[in-house]
């Protein structure tokens, strides 16, 4: 069972590589944090998509943590990384965007995986759920989305982008990307769009369980959007928007798993602060080990 993280972004918000922070209490990252709580709850290969220049260094700094008996692949995540028989000649600095980041690691995954932001926390129990979910019947097709509360994940230092989820009961049946969700004075609003919410709408923090048919579905979309050949250099090809085009076409169907957990993340450098202050808290209730890895 695998835990995929996306660690590629360039953190222009944050203003550096947030996921090389060390955000723990000994200096761990935010992403090994992840690992461990992933591993608690029986998953067993760890794959790590980053930049190409960061590979060599991820790879030797988790190798120095995570027993031996568990799989560790990182991946770089390349602008000439391209369907066959499509090139690129044009000039761009950020990557494809999370579906092109999943699609990096198909070489190294060949069963139901999880996908996580590498600078997210999701917390114990959204991997315990996610296990129950892929181990609940090996042969469902499904997909799985664990989804959290607006409210609980908005940023007291700017405007962040959010998935907003609709359902009929545990089906997902769409997500809609809201790019400058924040709280003002008379509530939440989505300021790009002028839409307002309660704060109790469930919404997707990137945290999917997936299988392998979506390489192909991937494949297909990234293809169609470097033949359209549209915004070429800053427009990239979305994960949600990959399940949820699966979902409406009925390739799949998508379970939407509460995580039952607290999520936080670091989307501004002054979120840097609160991050590492919930986890020397949790740390010393006991929840994580000091140092982390022992």
């Amino acid at each position: 069972m695998t835990l995929l993280l996306m660690a590629a972004g360039r953190g222009s918000r944050y203003g550096k590589l947030k996921q090389f922070d060390g955000l723990g209490p000994k200096e761990e990252f935010l992403m090994e944090f992840s690992i461990y709580d992933a591993l608690e709850n029986g998953f067993d290969h760890i794959v790590v998509v980053t930049q190409k220049d960061n590979v060599a260094f991820l790879k030797e700094h988790l190798s120095s943590k995570i027993p031996e008996t568990v799989a560790l692949d990182v991946v770089s995540q390349e602008l000439s990384d391209l369907p066959e028989g499509i090139s690129f000649e044009g000039e761009r600095a950020k990557p494809w965007g999370t579906a092109h980041a999943v699609w990096s690691a198909r070489k190294v995954i060949s069963g139901p995986f999880a996908v996580i932001n590498a600078d997210d926390y999701y917390g114990k129990q959204a991997y315990k759920n996610a296990a129950n979910f892929i181990f609940k019947d090996p042969k469902d097709t499904s997909f799985g989305l664990v989804a959290y509360t607006l409210k609980d994940t908005l940023s007291e230092y700017g405007s962040v982008s959010r998935g907003v989820c609709k359902q009929n009961g545990k089906s997902l049946l769409s997500v809609e990307e809201r790019i400058a969700i924040e709280k003002q004075q008379d509530g939440i609003v989505d300021s790009d769009s002028g839409i307002q919410f309660t704060g109790d709408e469930l919404v997707s923090m990137n945290f999917w369980v997936c299988r392998p048919v979506i390489f192909d579905q991937i494949e297909q979309d990234f293809r169609n959007f470097l033949e359209k050949g549209e915004n070429m250099e800053k427009g990239e090809v979305y994960l949600p928007f990959v399940i949820q085009a699966m979902l409406q076409a009925g390739k799949t169907k998508v379970e939407v798993i509460p995580s039952e957990s607290m999520w936080f993340g670091v989307t501004y450098a002054d979120d840097k602060e609160k991050a590492m202050a919930q986890l020397e808290g949790m740390t010393l209730e006991g929840q994580y080990r000091s140092p982390l890895w022992k």
